[in-house]
């Protein structure tokens, strides 16, 4: 039997080699043949989620709550050290340094990323902007965002925080960030659906010695991590419960 794994769309195109290597290490850890399926946007990996296609993912927290309590996903782990902010950035000219000095009007380049535009959002608030006085529009990836900017498609970019520090320093150098977010307790998570639930137990403990040795450290390097870290039911439920809140 295949099994189909997939990744959130809003992943850094410098790590796309490393999810394809980390899936080459995970069959070979459990023996099961593991496909990786990578998808162009939110929408078609939701709509692949629905129709149970999907028995392992790396989900960004925005859909944490649907997989946990609508498809029978339990998580595994997360990246140790890493969470889910967001960064307001422009370019490096621009006039504005603050959030507050923002305009209505200005055009805002985003992602698909739920997550990342709602923390994005938040932080807006501070220049009384919202979704009803600002232009909004939806890149594929956080390198179109930046490029945006640069080409004064844009004035304003919401970036995974991650995502903008993976940019060039060459791209860096042309952009000023407003505000980074710093919640913290968001975070994408590696999470097992209900053909391989029988087996969580051990694939968690698996992921957990990875960076023991040399090989293992290897393909976390190539997805951008030190380690992974355990994800108990308890901390899924408190953030499940916090990006409810948060979008209300």
């Amino acid at each position: 039997m295949s099994y189909i794994f997939t990744v959130s769309p809003d992943f850094s195109p410098d790590h796309l080699s490393g999810w394809y290597i980390f899936n080459t290490w995970l069959q070979r850890q459990t023996g099961e043949a593991i496909h990786l399926e990578l998808y162009d946007n939110f929408h078609a990996q939701r709509d692949a989620i629905q129709a149970n296609q999907i028995d392992l993912i790396y989900a960004n927290p925005f859909d944490a709550a649907m997989l946990v309590r609508e498809k029978g996903f339990l998580p595994l782990v997360k990246a140790e050290g890493v969470s889910d902010e967001a960064i307001i950035a422009v370019r490096v000219d621009d006039i504005i340094d603050d959030v507050t000095q923002l305009s209505a009007g200005i055009k805002v380049a985003v992602t698909q990323d739920p997550d990342v535009h709602m923390i994005g959002m938040m932080m807006l608030e501070a220049g009384d902007l919202n979704a009803n006085n600002i232009e909004t529009h939806f890149y594929n990836n956080h390198v179109l965002i930046a490029k945006s900017l640069l080409q004064g498609d844009a004035d304003v970019g919401i970036f995974l925080a991650e995502a903008f520090d993976d940019l060039s320093n060459l791209t860096k150098k042309q952009l000023k960030i407003l505000v980074r977010s710093q919640i913290s307790v968001i975070h994408h998570s590696l999470m097992i659906g209900p053909k391989l639930i029988a087996r969580r137990t051990e694939i968690q403990q698996v992921l957990l010695t990875m960076n023991n040795d040399d090989k293992g450290k290897s393909v976390l390097n190539s997805l951008g991590f030190n380690a992974w870290a355990k994800v108990e039911d308890e901390e899924m439920e408190f953030m499940i419960d916090l990006m409810d809140t948060l979008i209300i």
